[in-house]
């Protein structure tokens, strides 16, 4: 029985592989993450959303990113306590220096199989050299 290796693509080596534009990342909400009405707070909901488009933008660069800008966040859902929470984050436009990332929050019930989207916002994040000057990053292909 042999084995061979993964086929190489024929993309340059420093270009983003095809899956590097998007992120998904997944949390429980629990107690600790809730207010008083036992629903995610905003405010933490924001930063998940926000690790989300840096983990995105990181994977597409591969260099140092920060956020610079983020868009309007429409929370459209509560997120209980005690359901799963997905971030789907997507590279969807690339500048010289800058990258918007969509995130998309959805949540599940633990006990059975449905998805609402509670959230979504837009991240402007720009990338950064060794020297934290905005560097080229590489382009979204069309």
């Amino acid at each position: 029985m042999s084995t061979s290796a993964p086929a190489a693509t024929s993309s340059p080596a420093n270009a983003p592989a095809a899956d590097a534009a998007e992120t998904k990342m997944v949390f429980p909400v629990f107690p600790g993450d809730t207010n008083h009405y036992h629903t995610l707070f905003g405010g933490t909901a924001m930063s998940w959303m926000d690790q989300a488009a840096f983990i995105c933008g990181t994977r597409w660069c591969r260099t140092k990113v920060v956020t610079v800008h983020s868009s309007e966040i429409d929370f459209k859902q509560p997120v209980p306590e005690g359901t799963i929470v997905e971030l789907v984050a997507r590279v969807v436009s690339t500048g010289d220096t800058s990258l918007t990332v969509q995130v998309d929050m959805y949540t599940e019930p633990m006990d059975r199989h449905a998805r609402v989207q509670a959230c979504s916002g837009s991240f402007v994040l720009v990338a950064l050299d060794a020297n934290d000057r905005p560097t080229q990053l590489p382009p979204l292909p069309s």
